[in-house]
């Protein structure tokens, strides 16, 4: 479920989303604090500037369980996200985001290598 979310938003299809969440969900966004409902999500989605683009690296998914990791992008700036979902009876009724700038450099105490 969380791949098909990505590609609705990849592909802008704003309407269809509502299919795919719970009218009770609620989104957390742990890097800012934000708490939203589904209609914001969507709304934030469809009225954030520039045209991004996603692509699904990986989902891992179990019962109604899924994690996925996600690379976003407008062609300068990419951001990475893991959106951790939680499902019943076919919509997403929670979903979690942690999101990141790509291309950081490691803390000076730490080599690129580990």
């Amino acid at each position: 479920m969380l791949a098909e979310l990505w590609t609705l938003i990849d592909s802008r299809q704003w309407d269809r989303i509502f299919d795919l969440l719970d009218p009770a969900m609620q989104v957390r966004w742990v890097h800012t604090g934000e708490v939203i409902d589904a209609a914001r999500y969507v709304e934030l989605n469809r009225t954030y500037p520039g045209r991004w683009r996603a692509s699904v690296e990986d989902v891992i998914g179990e019962g109604d369980r899924a994690v996925s990791r996600t690379y976003v992008t407008d062609g300068a700036v990419g951001h990475w996200v893991a959106s951790f979902a939680t499902t019943r009876s076919g919509q997403i009724t929670e979903l979690v985001e942690v999101w990141t700038e790509a291309g950081q450099d490691p803390p000076p105490s730490r080599s690129p290598s580990g």
